[in-house]
């Protein structure tokens, strides 16, 4: 079966804990555990120490560092900060609050995301995710738009009145957002988009797909809605058809039966991603009830959601490893458990594979987090298997705060935290942290 036929064939064919958790209903999987670390003298007496770069926040859910000590904070209520080194006060560079649904308490979206354009020395353009009440296009009984939009930079700000929208999405359900954005080392534009909410990829907004044991979804799906995606996209061109963007001529699924604008599919959230300094790309795709997991992701791949959740089948007992043309479905290279094992969450928290100086233990490790982080942070190494295996590293006393949202990347390669103590947008209690070695 060709691509073409394949596309035609695929066409054809809970409750809330957090921001960014999974829901009750589930199913069963194979049972395959963690892959924990055993002795690795250079990780096993490790504890890590953490800075405050940054305080005073409500949900900073991204930060972003362009150039040396210059810190952009992206809060979940619809601010974006900018922090001139780590003794200096944030300053509101844009408020889009106005633009925005209102968020509070409880909710999975806002303003997510920010990436700057490769050229950007302190001038040029940035590119914001946020959820925007519905626009032309999104169905009445849906919940928001997802929007992806350019402005002009300048001097710490960013001028409100330069918004153009590149992209629009119809968001079903108000969760699954994901919400992350970065250029990759092509120069392209990477954008994460969840399933649609609600649970198992299924109900209003989720599609038919080629697998039959578990009804939807949009994961599966690679012709009717970009939901469950990778994008990849040219924002410095303009599509033959009028859109703001253009396709670059390597994604997938250009002159094929589906949307050319997906680089990878077969996600539920994938809350956060990074490039490492060797190109690769890593994907943590928060689960639904009992795995979180993190891909390396590749073009054209499928990575599972929803036949299966991480490497396990997804509500059955029995599953496929790939699509009926024989398209593998692609296993994460790590997964936890939400209970049991050394290694155990509920979300997970995309990191960074550290290439830093501060921390010699971690070189070429990735480290990532679960928002549940009851004090540790997860350290995964790669050691040539197709699962890397995972430690639980400590952070001295109360470093950071009870729940990790996301990570940052400064451009020495020194990893940020970004936490808070609620559990939902609300309170002042967010903060940026640096992570450092203990001191004790």
């Amino acid at each position: 079966m060709d691509d073409s036929t394949r596309r035609r064939f695929l066409k054809a064919g809970g409750i809330a804990l957090t921001a960014l958790s999974g829901c009750v209903d589930g199913g069963s999987g194979s049972g395959q555990a963690t892959e924990t670390a055993t002795s690795d003298p250079s990780i096993d007496s490790l504890e890590l120490g953490a800075e405050a770069v940054s305080t005073g926040f409500t949900s900073p859910l991204d930060v972003v560092v362009p150039r040396a000590e210059e810190y952009w904070v992206v809060d979940q209520a619809g601010q974006v900060y900018v922090v001139d080194g780590p003794d200096a006060d944030p300053q509101v560079a844009l408020d889009v609050t106005d633009r925005m649904v209102s968020v509070s308490g409880y909710d999975e979206r806002g303003l997510l995301g920010l990436a700057f354009h490769p050229d950007y020395d302190g001038a040029g353009r940035a590119y914001l995710r946020y959820s925007a009440p519905r626009r032309d296009g999104t169905p009445e009984n849906y919940s928001h738009t997802f929007v992806l939009s350019e402005f002009a930079v300048d001097s710490g700000t960013i001028d409100p009145d330069s918004e153009r929208t590149v992209l629009e999405i119809p968001e079903p359900q108000g969760n699954h957002n994901a919400g992350a954005v970065t250029f990759g080392p092509d120069g392209y534009l990477y954008v994460a988009v969840g399933d649609g909410g609600a649970g198992n990829d299924q109900g209003q907004g989720h599609v038919e797909d080629w697998y039959d044991a578990v009804d939807g979804g949009n994961g599966q799906d690679v012709t009717e809605n970009l939901l469950g995606s990778i994008l990849r996209i040219d924002v410095d061109s303009e599509g033959e058809d009028g859109r703001p963007y253009a396709i670059p001529s390597g994604n997938p699924l250009v002159d094929k039966d589906g949307l050319p604008e997906q680089f990878a599919w077969g996600f539920r959230n994938p809350w956060r991603f990074s490039f490492g300094p060797d190109g690769r790309f890593f994907v943590a795709d928060v689960g639904q009830s009992k795995w979180e997991e993190v891909s390396v992701v590749e073009r054209g791949g499928n990575y599972g959601w929803n036949v299966r959740e991480g490497a396990n089948c997804f509500r059955v007992e029995d599953c496929p490893t790939e699509t009926p043309d024989g398209a593998p479905l692609r296993d994460p290279i790590v997964q936890y458990p939400h209970e049991g094992g050394d290694v155990s969450g509920i979300s997970v928290i995309g990191g960074y594979l550290y290439d830093g100086a501060d921390i010699p233990a971690l070189q070429g490790r990735y480290v990532f987090a679960d928002w549940r982080a009851r004090g540790d942070l997860f350290v995964a190494t790669d050691r040539g298997d197709d699962r890397w295996p995972v430690r639980a590293v400590p952070v001295e006393g109360d470093g950071l705060g009870s729940n990790v949202l996301s990570f940052g990347r400064t451009t020495a390669g020194e990893l940020l935290v970004c936490t808070t103590d609620k559990r939902g947008v609300s309170g002042e209690t967010g903060a940026v942290h640096r992570l450092r070695p203990a001191t004790g």
